[in-house]
């Protein structure tokens, strides 16, 4: 009962707004749990090669890259973020229909066309909903919940997939997200008005279309941020799609894992994360941006290592075990953290243009890294050169985050 009660109590201590998008994002990340770690293995069964898997991604990262820069200038000119998350609903169940049939590499290259639209439009909504529905100066908190949220409703979803897949209904992962995405739009439909998260409106008539110049030096400004969360987020991509495939092929002298296995170490990561994000996120969230960036860096670093260390052990499973501890540290400080930054660098009235270009992030990081893992790991049989690689780029990017400026504002 007491458990309960100071449950609820640290529940209330959040905006009804708050609470209420965040439930939305529990909803959406269910759905996407199971498909977003088992697509890989769905049509790996289906003889696809790691190439063609990897294509699919790539499909998938250039229909959200388009989706999100018309979801971050639609939400700057609108004064909601309603209607981008309905059409990003009405895509996704779209795409899971497409990938639940497929049985060809062209259906599964049109179902990742329309599932990487889903989340081009969903990111930038749902990012920019924190913003607006914390208290103020309280954005940062905002973000630990939501990824908290985003934690569990991922893990749910991937031990639900971890579920099917073990009595041979794998793709049933594609039924759970149609019905989260069902339950979502009635939420939104009937529980939440139009204008209920009502956003400032800055642009003139005279001023409608965004200058050239004014995009120009925004992202010049974003650039230290865009390509450090260009390598964490596709860090991130290669937990989705890289890590099974190096498992399901073995190591230099690691053995192959079976499906089974590989869906419990999913499990194991995915549960890992929902552990530490809240306690990490609210750690961070009373620093300095700049220290959790450092840090997230140095722990997707040693991961990176101890992954590529694995391929050379009969025993690199438990060294692989070992490494996903760094890693989903790294990814637990870098998102909220990152989020936080771009909320800090730029004016408010172009939040919404900037967070879409910084979820861009996470289309060029499909578009690059799972197609290059998949041929990388063809190629040599091992992800062993996949993982040194991403050591050297943490690395190198390590410097960059000291060029990243919060709470500096351009003068527009």
């Amino acid at each position: 009962m007491k458990s309960t009660k100071g449950l609820n109590q640290w529940w209330d201590q959040f905006p009804a707004k708050l609470r209420r998008i965040t439930i939305c994002r529990f909803l959406a990340s269910i759905g996407a749990g199971g498909v977003i770690y088992f697509t890989a293995l769905v049509f790996n069964n289906l003889s696809l090669t790691a190439t063609q898997i990897g294509f699919g991604f790539f499909i998938a990262a250039i229909s959200g890259t388009l989706a999100r820069l018309s979801a971050g200038i639609w939400l700057d000119r609108s004064n909601n973020f309603i209607n981008p998350l309905k059409l990003a609903a009405f895509f996704a169940i779209t795409a899971d229909l497409l990938l639940f049939f497929a049985e060809s590499f062209q259906n599964y290259l049109l179902g990742e066309l329309f599932l990487g639209a889903a989340a081009g439009f969903y990111w930038p909504s749902v990012e920019l909903a924190i913003t607006t529905c914390s208290k103020e100066g309280e954005s940062a908190k905002g973000f630990a919940l939501a990824r908290s949220a985003d934690a569990l409703g991922v893990s749910i979803g991937a031990l639900i997939g971890l579920s099917f897949a073990s009595i041979g209904g794998i793709r049933i992962i594609y039924l759970v997200e149609i019905i989260c995405m069902i339950i979502l739009l009635i939420l939104i439909q009937y529980k939440f008005k139009d204008n209920f998260y009502p956003l400032k409106t800055y642009y003139k008539k005279d001023n409608y279309y965004i200058n050239i110049l004014t995009l120009k030096k925004l992202i010049k400004h974003l650039i230290p941020i865009i390509i450090i969360s260009i390598l964490s987020t596709g860090i991130l991509s290669l937990m989705q799609i890289g890590l099974q495939l190096d498992l399901v092929k073995g190591g230099i002298k690691r053995p192959e894992q079976s499906i089974n296995i590989i869906g419990w170490i999913i499990s194991y990561k995915l549960i890992l994360l929902l552990i530490i994000q809240w306690p990490i996120g609210k750690w961070l969230s009373e620093r300095n941006v700049i220290f959790g960036l450092k840090l997230s860096n140095i722990c997707l670093l040693s991961g990176c290592f101890l992954l590529s260390i694995s391929s050379l052990s009969y025993y690199g499973f438990y060294i692989v075990i070992i490494a996903l501890v760094p890693i989903t540290a790294g990814i637990a400080m870098f998102l909220p953290t990152a989020t936080e930054a771009i909320v800090q660098i730029v004016p408010e009235e172009y939040r919404g243009l900037s967070l879409s270009i910084y979820s861009q992030c996470f289309g060029l990081s499909f578009l690059i890294f799972p197609i290059i893992a998949g041929k990388i790991i063809d190629s040599q049989g091992t992800g062993i050169m996949l993982w040194i690689i991403m050591s050297i780029c943490c690395i190198c990017t390590y410097p960059l985050i000291q060029r990243i400026h919060p709470k500096y504002k351009l003068n527009f």
